[in-house]
């Protein structure tokens, strides 16, 4: 009888899961169907699908909101932060795997924070340090708040990657006349690269879909597409439905195929395994 009971309520947390799950899925897909069809659609009034398509809202939102400019400026931004967190992150994260020091542990959980707490916690002060200091509203001011999220996602995701490789390694090049730098560039970043890789991609891919710092420390011309795709839903004015719909439909798909380049080479799945190994010895 307790086995049956048992039974019972495994398979209804089974089908609650998976109900919640679909439900989700549906909610999701649904919201994005009818954005891209919103995009399109010539004339959409009480009806399950428009009297008729056109592209025209396409070249209206590029003219209006002159999204070439923005996604210069994104692009711009995102770059910087994705070299700047690999030529910070990188290092960083090597010196955390390969030294013991006091302290260790409690920087470990400062890099922790940023990536922990919400973004809009730290970011009305971080913004406040930034407009004191008179880098508030440019495109530097825009790249060091997205340093703070991004570089120690980068040392974290690194960490794991590099204890996996053996220490003998570093002595043999060591033994053969290699200095720290040669070492790091021609033996360790080959066997690091596809860490380095995933790390950096996914750092883009975070960078294009971060609102909250962005929006808190970019002036008029250091917007990203996200943020100003949220003045163009709020700001004063009246402006078409469907122009605002093509500009959310040219953010979605820029964000989407950087994450399936970055899923190409990231198997999250994979990165749990190596953060959850010992480092060989």
């Amino acid at each position: 009888m307790l086995n049956s009971n048992k039974s019972v309520g495994s398979r209804l947390w089974i089908a609650a899961v998976w109900a919640t799950t679909i439900f989700f899925v549906v909610n999701l897909f649904g919201i994005i169907a009818a954005v891209v069809t919103s995009s399109f659609a010539s004339r959409w009034l009480r009806s399950w699908l428009p009297d008729g398509y056109t592209t025209k809202w396409y070249f209206s939102a590029w003219a209006e909101f002159q999204l070439d400019d923005l996604l210069i400026v994104t692009f711009q931004i995102v770059f910087a932060v994705v070299f700047l967190s690999g030529l910070i992150g990188v290092p960083a994260a090597y010196a955390m795997a390969r030294r013991n020091f006091p302290g260790k542990q409690i920087i470990l959980l400062l890099l922790l924070l940023p990536l922990l707490v919400p973004p809009v916690t730290f970011g009305i002060p971080l913004a406040t340090v930034l407009y004191k200091s008179g880098v508030g509203g440019t495109m530097f001011g825009v790249i060091l708040a997205n340093l703070v999220p991004t570089v120690p996602f980068v040392i974290l995701v690194m960490i794991p990657f590099i204890e996996q490789i053996d220490p003998r390694v570093e002595a043999a090049a060591r033994v053969f006349g290699a200095g720290t730098f040669r070492m790091f560039i021609h033996v360790l970043l080959p066997l690091l690269l596809p860490g380095v890789l995933a790390s950096l991609l996914l750092v883009l891919v975070r960078t294009i879909a971060m609102f909250e710092l962005t929006f808190l420390t970019a002036g008029p011309t250091s917007q990203t597409l996200v943020v100003a795709l949220y003045y163009a839903v709020f700001a004063a004015g009246v402006r078409a439905v469907q122009s605002i719909d093509a500009m959310a439909v040219v953010y979605m798909v820029t964000t989407l195929i950087w994450l399936v380049i970055a899923l190409r080479f990231v198997n999250p799945t994979q990165m749990v395994t190596r953060a959850k190994q010992q480092p060989a010895h």
